[in-house]
């Protein structure tokens, strides 16, 4: 929540560009938040600037220090001040047996994943507790829950960001900052859809036989919307979420496992 609750709340989303970060930046807009992204590829934050004129942004990577300080500080110009922040940017990683998982894929995919959460809380908590509030909403995974072979850099950063949201709420929620973390499922966009299609190649499924064993191992059977994860992110971040702190909150349809 905004220290004053009559002003329009200050939000930054890292990966806003598109996918879960440009869906959860827009429905911040129709909050009447004020929101400012970032992303490593121009195109995509030049498409979501333009497509929403009352965004501002930053090409940065999260990866690297620099680039969220920078990142951080062209907000803060903008917004005059942050009240939440939601890591959404990440990375898959590669799919690959751990032994032929090389060091500079892991390195990247914690760097990241894991890291580039850091970098931002890092930036943006000594506002925060200057003016005694915050909202941190950080992205992890369903998958964090159950694991996923052949993906231990992704999950062991998605894993990772849940040990990070537990001691945050902690550490931070004597200065009214409170921290949560979001696990999609299944998200219903071009990316998920791909990797549907690609687990149905490689066991010789067409699309639909694949989509619907994956689905079988989600209880309601669901794809999820990159939109239901930013209103989850609106709700952590109003009035109704202020005492909402420490929680790894799945909207997954309650995914059970993966193959």
């Amino acid at each position: 929540m905004s220290q004053n609750a009559t002003q329009p709340q200050r939000v930054v989303v890292t990966a806003g560009g598109s996918g879960i970060g440009r869906a959860t930046a827009e429905c911040f807009l129709a909050a009447g938040a004020r929101v400012h992204i970032c992303d490593v590829a121009p195109d995509m934050l030049n498409a979501a600037l333009k497509a929403n004129p009352m965004l501002t942004g930053t090409l940065a990577d999260v990866g690297k220090p620099p680039d969220v300080e920078r990142m951080i500080k062209e907000a803060m110009t903008k917004l005059g001040g942050i009240d939440v922040l939601v890591n959404n940017a990440g990375i898959g990683g590669p799919k690959a047996a751990v032994e032929d998982i090389s060091y500079d894929d892991w390195d990247r995919t914690i760097a990241v994943n894991l890291n580039g959460m850091f970098y931002c809380i890092k930036q943006v908590v000594p506002g925060m507790k200057a003016q005694k509030s915050g909202c941190i909403v950080n992205i992890s995974t369903a998958s964090a829950r159950v694991g996923l072979p052949m993906r231990s850099p992704y999950v062991a950063s998605k894993v990772g960001v849940l040990g990070l949201t537990y001691t945050l709420a902690r550490e931070l929620g004597p200065h009214n900052i409170r921290v949560n973390s979001i696990l999609p499922g299944a998200i219903d966009n071009p990316r998920g859809r791909g990797l549907i299609k690609r687990f149905g190649e490689e066991r010789g499924l067409t699309f639909e036989e694949a989509e619907a064993q994956f689905l079988g191992y989600i209880s309601m059977g669901t794809w999820i919307d990159p939109s239901e994860i930013g209103e989850t992110a609106v709700f952590l971040a109003s009035r109704a979420g202020r005492h909402i702190s420490g929680q790894n909150l799945g909207v997954c349809g309650n995914l059970e496992w993966e193959t």
